[in-house]
Protein backbone atom coordinates (compact mmCIF):
# COMPACT_ATOMS: atom_id res chain seq x y z
CA UNK A 1 0.00 0.00 0.00
CA UNK A 2 1.47 3.71 -0.53
CA UNK A 3 0.21 4.65 2.73
CA UNK A 4 2.82 2.60 4.51
CA UNK A 5 5.98 4.25 2.53
CA UNK A 6 4.48 7.08 4.25
CA UNK A 7 6.63 7.63 7.63
CA UNK A 8 4.83 9.00 11.05
CA UNK A 9 4.74 12.46 11.16
CA UNK A 10 3.72 14.62 14.33
CA UNK A 11 1.27 16.73 13.69
CA UNK A 12 1.84 20.08 14.99
CA UNK A 13 -1.50 21.92 17.02
CA UNK A 14 -3.40 23.91 14.92
CA UNK A 15 -2.12 27.88 15.80
CA UNK A 16 -6.04 29.31 15.83
CA UNK A 17 -7.05 26.60 18.65
CA UNK A 18 -8.61 28.41 21.57
CA UNK A 19 -6.47 27.75 25.03
CA UNK A 20 -7.97 25.92 27.73
CA UNK A 21 -9.90 27.67 30.46
CA UNK A 22 -8.09 27.35 33.65
CA UNK A 23 -9.11 25.29 36.21
CA UNK A 24 -11.23 26.47 38.92
CA UNK A 25 -10.03 26.00 42.71
CA UNK A 26 -11.98 23.74 44.20
CA UNK A 27 -11.36 25.58 47.50
CA UNK A 28 -12.99 28.84 46.29
CA UNK A 29 -14.87 30.72 49.13
CA UNK A 30 -18.49 32.50 47.88
CA UNK A 31 -18.67 36.32 48.33
CA UNK A 32 -19.81 36.75 52.00
CA UNK A 33 -23.33 38.65 52.03
CA UNK A 34 -22.28 42.12 53.61
CA UNK A 35 -19.75 42.56 50.89
CA UNK A 36 -22.48 42.06 48.40
CA UNK A 37 -24.81 44.64 50.41
CA UNK A 38 -21.41 47.34 50.64
CA UNK A 39 -20.82 46.87 46.68
CA UNK A 40 -24.72 47.98 45.85
CA UNK A 41 -25.62 50.07 48.85
CA UNK A 42 -27.30 52.41 46.62
CA UNK A 43 -29.78 49.98 45.07
CA UNK A 44 -30.94 48.94 48.08
CA UNK A 45 -30.85 51.94 49.72
CA UNK A 46 -33.34 52.83 46.60
CA UNK A 47 -35.05 49.81 47.64
CA UNK A 48 -35.95 51.04 51.37
CA UNK A 49 -38.70 53.80 50.65
CA UNK A 50 -40.97 51.04 48.49
CA UNK A 51 -39.96 48.15 51.19
CA UNK A 52 -40.98 50.80 54.04
CA UNK A 53 -44.56 51.46 52.60
CA UNK A 54 -45.30 47.72 51.84
CA UNK A 55 -44.49 47.10 55.30
CA UNK A 56 -46.24 49.82 56.89
CA UNK A 57 -48.76 50.33 54.73
CA UNK A 58 -49.81 46.47 53.51
CA UNK A 59 -48.22 43.72 56.21
CA UNK A 60 -48.19 45.17 59.72
CA UNK A 61 -52.34 46.56 59.06
CA UNK A 62 -53.31 42.13 58.61
CA UNK A 63 -52.57 42.12 62.52
CA UNK A 64 -56.26 44.06 62.32
CA UNK A 65 -57.44 40.90 60.37
CA UNK A 66 -57.51 39.21 63.79
CA UNK A 67 -60.86 40.85 64.67
CA UNK A 68 -62.74 38.69 62.41
CA UNK A 69 -62.79 35.82 64.30
CA UNK A 70 -63.13 38.53 67.33
CA UNK A 71 -66.57 40.13 68.91
CA UNK A 72 -64.04 43.26 68.51
CA UNK A 73 -64.92 46.00 71.41
CA UNK A 74 -62.79 49.30 70.54
CA UNK A 75 -62.59 50.13 74.28
CA UNK A 76 -60.95 46.27 74.63
CA UNK A 77 -58.53 46.36 72.29
CA UNK A 78 -57.72 43.54 69.72
CA UNK A 79 -56.30 40.94 72.54
CA UNK A 80 -59.40 41.90 74.97
CA UNK A 81 -62.21 40.93 72.60
CA UNK A 82 -63.67 37.70 72.82
CA UNK A 83 -62.67 35.33 70.58
CA UNK A 84 -65.75 33.89 68.52
CA UNK A 85 -64.11 31.71 65.79
CA UNK A 86 -66.03 31.60 62.51
CA UNK A 87 -69.22 32.77 63.69
CA UNK A 88 -69.07 36.32 61.34
CA UNK A 89 -68.31 33.94 58.47
CA UNK A 90 -70.91 32.06 58.54
CA UNK A 91 -73.37 35.07 59.10
CA UNK A 92 -71.97 36.14 55.87
CA UNK A 93 -72.83 32.87 54.37
CA UNK A 94 -75.88 32.35 55.70
CA UNK A 95 -77.24 35.62 55.68
CA UNK A 96 -79.77 37.57 53.33
CA UNK A 97 -77.38 39.83 51.56
CA UNK A 98 -74.26 37.25 50.34
CA UNK A 99 -76.66 36.00 47.26
CA UNK A 100 -77.57 39.80 46.39
CA UNK A 101 -73.54 41.25 46.72
CA UNK A 102 -72.06 37.98 45.26
CA UNK A 103 -73.93 37.87 41.98
CA UNK A 104 -73.78 41.63 42.03
CA UNK A 105 -69.98 41.59 41.98
CA UNK A 106 -69.59 38.70 39.98
CA UNK A 107 -72.12 40.30 37.03
CA UNK A 108 -69.82 43.77 37.19
CA UNK A 109 -66.66 41.16 36.96
CA UNK A 110 -67.71 39.83 34.30
CA UNK A 111 -68.70 43.14 32.27
CA UNK A 112 -65.61 44.04 33.11
CA UNK A 113 -63.92 40.98 31.74
CA UNK A 114 -65.55 41.30 29.13
CA UNK A 115 -65.57 44.88 27.93
CA UNK A 116 -62.96 46.83 29.79
CA UNK A 117 -60.18 44.70 29.54
CA UNK A 118 -60.10 43.65 25.68
CA UNK A 119 -60.67 48.21 25.10
CA UNK A 120 -56.98 48.59 25.70
CA UNK A 121 -55.38 45.88 23.78
CA UNK A 122 -57.79 46.83 20.71
CA UNK A 123 -57.10 50.37 21.03
CA UNK A 124 -53.12 49.58 21.06
CA UNK A 125 -53.60 47.75 18.14
CA UNK A 126 -55.20 50.21 15.89
CA UNK A 127 -52.75 52.97 17.36
CA UNK A 128 -49.94 50.48 16.64
CA UNK A 129 -51.48 51.08 13.14
CA UNK A 130 -50.70 54.63 12.38
CA UNK A 131 -48.15 55.77 10.62
CA UNK A 132 -48.32 59.64 11.48
CA UNK A 133 -46.63 60.25 14.32
CA UNK A 134 -48.12 63.18 15.36
CA UNK A 135 -51.97 61.70 14.65
CA UNK A 136 -50.47 58.73 17.30
CA UNK A 137 -49.43 61.03 19.74
CA UNK A 138 -52.21 63.50 19.78
CA UNK A 139 -54.36 60.51 19.86
CA UNK A 140 -52.46 59.06 23.02
CA UNK A 141 -52.58 62.13 24.88
CA UNK A 142 -56.13 62.48 24.53
CA UNK A 143 -56.81 59.22 25.86
CA UNK A 144 -54.13 59.62 28.69
CA UNK A 145 -56.39 62.51 30.53
CA UNK A 146 -59.03 60.59 31.29
CA UNK A 147 -57.12 58.51 33.87
CA UNK A 148 -55.97 61.44 35.78
CA UNK A 149 -59.66 62.72 36.71
CA UNK A 150 -61.00 61.36 40.15
CA UNK A 151 -63.98 59.62 39.91
CA UNK A 152 -65.90 62.27 41.98
CA UNK A 153 -65.42 64.01 38.58
CA UNK A 154 -66.24 61.28 36.39
CA UNK A 155 -69.60 60.74 38.47
CA UNK A 156 -70.21 64.58 38.36
CA UNK A 157 -69.83 64.46 34.24
CA UNK A 158 -72.05 61.35 34.22
CA UNK A 159 -74.57 63.21 36.18
CA UNK A 160 -74.45 66.13 33.43
CA UNK A 161 -74.38 64.04 30.55
CA UNK A 162 -77.77 61.67 31.76
CA UNK A 163 -79.61 63.31 34.49
CA UNK A 164 -83.51 63.70 33.14
CA UNK A 165 -83.22 67.08 33.57
CA UNK A 166 -80.52 68.56 32.36
CA UNK A 167 -78.36 65.44 31.12
CA UNK A 168 -76.88 66.92 27.43
CA UNK A 169 -77.31 63.42 26.23
CA UNK A 170 -80.00 62.64 27.73
CA UNK A 171 -82.28 65.04 25.63
CA UNK A 172 -80.83 64.61 22.52
CA UNK A 173 -81.91 60.31 22.90
CA UNK A 174 -85.16 62.00 23.94
CA UNK A 175 -85.14 64.39 21.06
CA UNK A 176 -84.64 61.81 18.79
CA UNK A 177 -86.47 58.51 20.08
CA UNK A 178 -89.06 60.61 21.76
CA UNK A 179 -91.65 59.40 24.10
CA UNK A 180 -91.10 59.99 27.93
CA UNK A 181 -87.39 60.90 29.25
CA UNK A 182 -85.58 58.35 31.04
CA UNK A 183 -83.50 59.01 33.93
CA UNK A 184 -80.64 56.62 33.17
CA UNK A 185 -79.02 57.65 36.56
CA UNK A 186 -81.25 57.02 39.18
CA UNK A 187 -83.11 53.77 36.97
CA UNK A 188 -81.76 50.57 38.32
CA UNK A 189 -81.55 48.75 34.59
CA UNK A 190 -78.86 51.50 33.32
CA UNK A 191 -76.45 51.21 36.68
CA UNK A 192 -74.53 48.97 34.69
CA UNK A 193 -74.25 50.07 31.34
CA UNK A 194 -73.15 53.38 32.90
CA UNK A 195 -70.42 51.84 35.27
CA UNK A 196 -69.26 49.85 32.16
CA UNK A 197 -69.00 52.95 30.06
CA UNK A 198 -67.44 55.34 32.70
CA UNK A 199 -64.38 52.40 32.99
CA UNK A 200 -63.75 52.53 29.55
CA UNK A 201 -63.93 56.18 29.39
CA UNK A 202 -61.40 56.03 32.36
CA UNK A 203 -58.97 53.73 32.20
CA UNK A 204 -59.00 52.49 28.31
CA UNK A 205 -56.24 54.93 27.31
CA UNK A 206 -54.22 54.56 30.45
CA UNK A 207 -53.90 50.58 29.98
CA UNK A 208 -52.89 51.28 26.17
CA UNK A 209 -49.38 52.39 27.80
CA UNK A 210 -48.37 48.48 28.52
CA UNK A 211 -49.63 47.08 24.98
CA UNK A 212 -48.01 50.20 23.12
CA UNK A 213 -44.43 49.21 24.84
CA UNK A 214 -44.84 45.17 24.27
CA UNK A 215 -45.45 46.00 20.24
CA UNK A 216 -42.40 48.55 20.40
CA UNK A 217 -40.30 45.77 21.68
CA UNK A 218 -41.11 43.67 18.14
CA UNK A 219 -38.94 43.51 15.49
CA UNK A 220 -39.24 45.92 12.26
CA UNK A 221 -37.37 42.79 10.08
CA UNK A 222 -40.18 40.47 11.21
CA UNK A 223 -42.37 42.56 9.27
CA UNK A 224 -40.37 43.02 6.39
CA UNK A 225 -39.68 39.47 5.84
CA UNK A 226 -43.20 38.42 5.80
CA UNK A 227 -43.80 41.19 3.39
CA UNK A 228 -41.49 39.88 1.51
CA UNK A 229 -43.04 36.23 1.60
CA UNK A 230 -46.66 37.86 0.84
CA UNK A 231 -47.93 37.77 4.34
CA UNK A 232 -50.46 41.12 4.40
CA UNK A 233 -51.61 43.41 6.96
CA UNK A 234 -54.12 40.41 8.45
CA UNK A 235 -51.07 37.83 8.34
CA UNK A 236 -48.73 40.00 9.83
CA UNK A 237 -50.93 40.75 13.17
CA UNK A 238 -52.19 37.31 13.46
CA UNK A 239 -48.84 35.64 13.39
CA UNK A 240 -46.30 38.53 14.15
CA UNK A 241 -47.83 41.44 16.46
CA UNK A 242 -50.35 38.91 18.38
CA UNK A 243 -47.82 36.38 19.63
CA UNK A 244 -45.61 39.66 20.41
CA UNK A 245 -48.02 40.59 23.33
CA UNK A 246 -49.60 37.36 24.22
CA UNK A 247 -47.49 37.21 27.25
CA UNK A 248 -48.26 40.54 28.25
CA UNK A 249 -52.17 39.99 27.62
CA UNK A 250 -51.39 36.89 30.12
CA UNK A 251 -49.94 38.53 32.61
CA UNK A 252 -52.82 41.40 32.46
CA UNK A 253 -54.95 38.83 32.94
CA UNK A 254 -53.61 36.96 35.97
CA UNK A 255 -53.38 40.27 37.82
CA UNK A 256 -56.86 41.06 36.58
CA UNK A 257 -58.39 38.32 38.02
CA UNK A 258 -56.76 38.95 41.29
CA UNK A 259 -59.34 41.51 41.27
CA UNK A 260 -62.56 40.54 40.20
CA UNK A 261 -63.84 40.87 43.58
CA UNK A 262 -62.73 44.38 44.05
CA UNK A 263 -65.18 46.32 41.93
CA UNK A 264 -64.03 49.66 43.05
CA UNK A 265 -65.53 51.48 46.09
CA UNK A 266 -65.26 55.17 44.93
CA UNK A 267 -67.33 54.79 41.72
CA UNK A 268 -70.00 52.35 42.79
CA UNK A 269 -70.54 54.44 45.67
CA UNK A 270 -70.69 57.91 44.27
CA UNK A 271 -73.19 56.16 41.11
CA UNK A 272 -75.69 54.32 44.06
CA UNK A 273 -79.27 55.83 44.55
CA UNK A 274 -82.22 54.83 46.56
CA UNK A 275 -83.77 53.25 43.39
CA UNK A 276 -81.27 51.46 42.18
CA UNK A 277 -79.37 50.09 45.51
CA UNK A 278 -80.34 46.41 44.75
CA UNK A 279 -78.06 46.38 42.11
CA UNK A 280 -75.49 48.79 43.16
CA UNK A 281 -74.61 47.24 46.25
CA UNK A 282 -71.00 45.09 45.91
CA UNK A 283 -68.90 43.90 49.11
CA UNK A 284 -66.81 47.21 48.98
CA UNK A 285 -69.72 49.01 49.41
CA UNK A 286 -71.28 46.38 51.90
CA UNK A 287 -68.17 46.80 54.10
CA UNK A 288 -68.08 50.34 54.12
CA UNK A 289 -71.87 50.22 55.03
CA UNK A 290 -71.76 47.56 58.04
CA UNK A 291 -68.33 48.63 59.18
CA UNK A 292 -68.53 52.54 59.45
CA UNK A 293 -72.13 53.36 59.78
CA UNK A 294 -73.08 50.43 61.58
CA UNK A 295 -70.30 49.64 64.20
CA UNK A 296 -69.70 46.01 63.26
CA UNK A 297 -66.18 46.46 62.99
CA UNK A 298 -65.42 42.47 62.94
CA UNK A 299 -68.33 41.66 60.57
CA UNK A 300 -67.13 43.75 57.92
CA UNK A 301 -63.47 42.64 58.46
CA UNK A 302 -64.69 39.04 57.45
CA UNK A 303 -66.88 40.12 54.91
CA UNK A 304 -63.11 42.06 53.46
CA UNK A 305 -60.82 38.91 54.47
CA UNK A 306 -63.64 36.74 52.19
CA UNK A 307 -62.79 39.14 49.70
CA UNK A 308 -59.41 39.31 49.90
CA UNK A 309 -59.26 35.20 50.08
CA UNK A 310 -60.94 34.46 46.93
CA UNK A 311 -58.86 36.91 44.73
CA UNK A 312 -55.49 35.52 46.17
CA UNK A 313 -57.91 32.01 44.73
CA UNK A 314 -58.33 34.09 41.68
CA UNK A 315 -54.42 34.81 40.77
CA UNK A 316 -53.35 31.07 41.78
CA UNK A 317 -55.80 29.38 39.58
CA UNK A 318 -55.76 31.86 36.47
CA UNK A 319 -51.82 31.26 37.04
CA UNK A 320 -51.86 27.91 37.12
CA UNK A 321 -54.79 27.72 33.94
CA UNK A 322 -52.29 29.66 31.61
CA UNK A 323 -49.56 27.59 32.36
CA UNK A 324 -51.41 24.58 31.67
CA UNK A 325 -52.43 26.07 28.15
CA UNK A 326 -48.51 26.34 27.42
CA UNK A 327 -48.24 30.08 27.96
CA UNK A 328 -45.43 31.79 30.60
CA UNK A 329 -47.23 32.35 33.97
CA UNK A 330 -46.66 35.10 37.10
CA UNK A 331 -44.69 32.97 39.07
Amino acid sequence: MATDLVPNQVVPPAADAAPQAPKRRRNSRPVPLWRDLLRYRWLYLLLLPGLAYFIVFKYLPMYGLTIAFKDYVPFLGYSGSEWVGLKHFQELFTGPDFGRLMFNTLLLALLTIVFVFPAPIIVALMLNELRINVLKRSVQSLIYIPHFLSWTIVASLTYLLFSVDFGVIANWIHGLLGGPKTDYVAQAEWFRPLIVLQLLWKQTGWGTIIYLAALAGVDSQLYEAARVDGAGRWRQFWHITLPAIRPTIVVMAILTSGNLMDSGFEQIWLMTTSLNRDVADVFDTFVYYIGITQGAFSYATAVGLFKGLVGVLLIFGSNWLAKRLGQRGLF
